[in-house]
């Protein structure tokens, strides 16, 4: 107890001499705190970067596994349309009329909103995607239709770190 209210009082006296300095360091303190705090949080996952330099990860498309990769140039999540059918999503109706611009070249595909995707602890309901036609794509984009979701995110030179809101 004595020590809290020294360091109260020294905070106020720098505080009052220094103004500048004090809410320097105050915010800097509390950007560390909150980081510290939202690394531990019970939503927030990390991923490694894999040795070709992408962060790969599997996440669950209306409860089914599905790898993915993380795509911060893709607006949408966007899915193979296996993964699709996989998903029980319904290809049936769907109307491939949205222009795409993939690693292949345009294509085509069908706009449709996920039940819930899931990455680890993080999930999402109702979440804008788009598929592609059969064998128009290799891998899953999680894109920024299910990123902007979060709270944050924030890439580091070996990991991604996704944090979602408490």
């Amino acid at each position: 107890m004595a020590i809290a209210i020294l360091v109260a009082t020294a905070g106020s006296i720098f505080a009052v001499q220094e103004p500048a300095a004090f809410h320097s360091a105050a915010r800097s303190m509390l950007k560390t705190i909150s980081l510290h705090l939202n690394r531990n949080s019970p939503r927030a996952v990390e991923i490694t970067r894999a040795p070709n330099g992408e962060f790969a990860l599997h996440a669950k498309v209306n409860g089914v596994t599905a790898p993915m990769v993380i795509d911060t140039g893709a607006t949408s999540v966007v899915l193979t349309y296996e993964t699709a059918k996989a998903a029980g999503l319904p290809l049936e109706i769907a109307n491939y009329d949205v222009d795409v611009e993939t690693a292949g070249g345009r294509v085509k595909a069908a706009r449709l909103t996920l039940d819930r995707l899931a990455v680890g602890k993080l999930e999402e309901l109702s979440v804008p995607a788009l598929v592609v036609p059969r064998g128009q794509m290799k891998a899953n984009l999680l894109g920024m239709s299910f990123l902007n979701r979060l709270e944050s995110w924030e890439v580091r030179p070996d990991k991604l770190l996704l944090h979602g809101y408490p």
